[in-house]
């Protein structure tokens, strides 16, 4: 008896729907500015709001060359998109915003091909890769924010100091990683990287493919369903760590980079159940060897020193 060839395909109403409303949402979500858009606009403010010059006054000097509204430009001045912040305009800092204004996207289409659900898809297929976690931990408004990085399947959390919760400095970052740990070890170290929304995260390319874009894919990156931090469990866990230390409006300004490695330190030598009484330091060290612990900056703290307390970093 001959069987039909042809494949397939069983239709679910829940399933279409749900593919359907993340569709939509996506497209209404963000701004449609891509990173080299938003360079070009870098360029032309930049220079001459450190002149003394409004965005106004620079508005209707060059209308033409930035081709979108006013308004436009302070959202993205408000986005932390440019090189430049609200305290930098000496006018508008007076001013108290009137509502709280939504994340800004910088491509909407970055989760394309990058959703929760192909997350999904994609570990279903490649079941033993490790997964890393990534996300920022706020400080005061408008003040420095850290770069938290988890690696799952130890529970060993990295943290990175940062200016301004901007795209570039995440992409900063990794590209400082690649070159410390060599493409080999970067791409052992960060096969996949789950993260949320956030709109520093919102340029996946240069962290995939590295600040030309041309070489070889050395991560892939997904992004969690919106409004869906339990997807990402792990860090938001690692996160009590360090909220313990740096307690919510504790501003990070005063910290350097070498407290947050102390802090960090002090985190992954604390012994965790999970790991069989093990700490994140020393499963790391197992998996990986103490050449790479020692090349992303991750040194144990003696037992009896660990301090998860918010005395560690007084100053």
């Amino acid at each position: 008896m001959k069987k039909c060839t042809l494949t397939k395909t069983v239709y679910d109403a829940l399933e279409a729907q749900r593919q359907a409303t993340e569709k939509i949402s996506e497209s209404r979500s963000g701004i449609l500015a891509t990173e080299g858009e938003l360079a070009r606009l870098n360029a032309i403010l930049v220079p001459l709001v450190k002149q003394g010059q409004s965005i106004h006054q620079i508005y209707l000097t060059h209308k033409d060359e930035l081709m979108c509204s006013e308004k436009t430009l302070y959202n993205y001045v408000d986005g932390c998109l440019f090189d430049i912040r609200s305290i930098d305009l000496p006018r508008k800092v007076k001013y108290r915003p009137r509502y709280k204004k939504p994340e800004l996207k910088v491509d909407r289409g970055c989760r394309v091909g990058r959703n929760y659900h192909d997350y999904e898809v994609y570990m279903e297929q490649h079941p033993d890769t490790a997964v890393v976690q990534m996300d920022s931990v706020i400080g005061s408004k408008g003040g420095k924010v850290l770069l938290t990085i988890y690696f799952v399947n130890v529970s060993l959390m990295l943290g990175f100091l940062r200016e301004a919760n901007t795209s570039k400095s995440v992409i900063d970052i990794y590209d400082e990683l690649y070159h410390r740990l060599g493409g080999q070890d970067f791409r052992k170290l960060f096969p996949v990287i789950l993260t949320d929304n956030g709109s520093e995260f919102s340029n996946p390319k240069c962290i995939e493919n590295g600040p030309d874009g041309k070489g070889f894919q050395r991560t892939r990156i997904y992004y969690c369903n919106p409004s869906a931090p339990y997807q990402k469990a792990e860090i938001e866990v690692g996160h009590e760590f360090i909220r313990r230390i740096l307690p919510k409006g504790r501003s990070f300004d005063e910290l350097t980079q070498a407290d947050v490695e102390l802090m960090m330190n002090h985190i992954n030598s604390y012994r965790r159940r999970k790991l069989n009484g093990k700490s994140p330091y020393e499963a790391f060290c197992f998996y990986y060897g103490e050449d790479l612990a020692e090349r992303l900056g991750c040194q144990e703290v003696a037992a009896k020193d660990i301090n998860l307390t918010a005395r560690l970093l007084k100053k």
